[in-house]
């Protein structure tokens, strides 16, 4: 029997809400309305449903918006 659940990512690829918020250099509540507006899709913790972002993800954002 395995130990672990082979559908939960590997969370090391993620960053928690403060983390995104500090690599995007944007607050918190910017991050959470941002979420809210659909402008960023976060996942969930699969033990404690909070707010993750993919490393992936945010540097595509990144990206973006240096293009502007």
């Amino acid at each position: 029997m395995a130990m672990f659940d082979e559908t939960i990512p590997n969370l090391g690829n993620y960053l928690t809400v403060g983390e995104a918020a500090e690599t995007l250099g944007v607050s918190k509540a910017t991050l959470r309305n941002w979420d809210k507006a659909g402008k960023l899709k976060p996942h969930r913790h699969p033990l404690n449903g909070y707010r993750l972002y993919c490393r992936k993800e945010l540097d595509g954002l990144l990206k973006e918006i240096e293009q502007i």
